[in-house]
């Protein structure tokens, strides 16, 4: 089993390697060479999208400010019983939704400026 794990990195790191090689080989083609063309223009864009992915993943539980699963589905829930004026028990309850200012902020009417 583990012999199986090393040839597998062992590939791996062969297959990374020569998509390296082939990189280095489009952009040196680009910056040198009058006759490159789209093929290689293809091949360094595609590598230089590839470093811009995320290499620092983590599992979605230990993320810090990961939402839990199922946040979507009970927040529907609770809209779906709304009273019969018609606003959310969620929206209701002390602390949840924005409350407006006890006196105006500058001691004079609110407005645009």
């Amino acid at each position: 089993m583990r012999a199986r794990a090393v040839r597998r990195g062992a590939r791996g790191a062969v297959l990374g390697l020569g998509l390296g090689i082939l990189w280095w080989w489009a952009a040196a083609r680009l910056l040198l060479a009058p006759d490159a063309g789209v093929l290689e223009a293809a091949v360094a864009a595609g590598g230089w999208g590839l470093s811009l992915l995320p290499v620092h993943c983590m599992p979605k539980e230990r993320a810090k400010g990961a939402f839990a699963d199922g946040r979507w589905r009970r927040a529907w829930k609770a809209d779906a019983g709304t009273s019969a004026a018609g606003t959310s028990a969620a929206v209701t309850s002390p602390g949840a939704g924005p409350t407006a200012s006890p006196r105006p902020r500058s001691g004079g009417e609110s407005g645009l400026w």
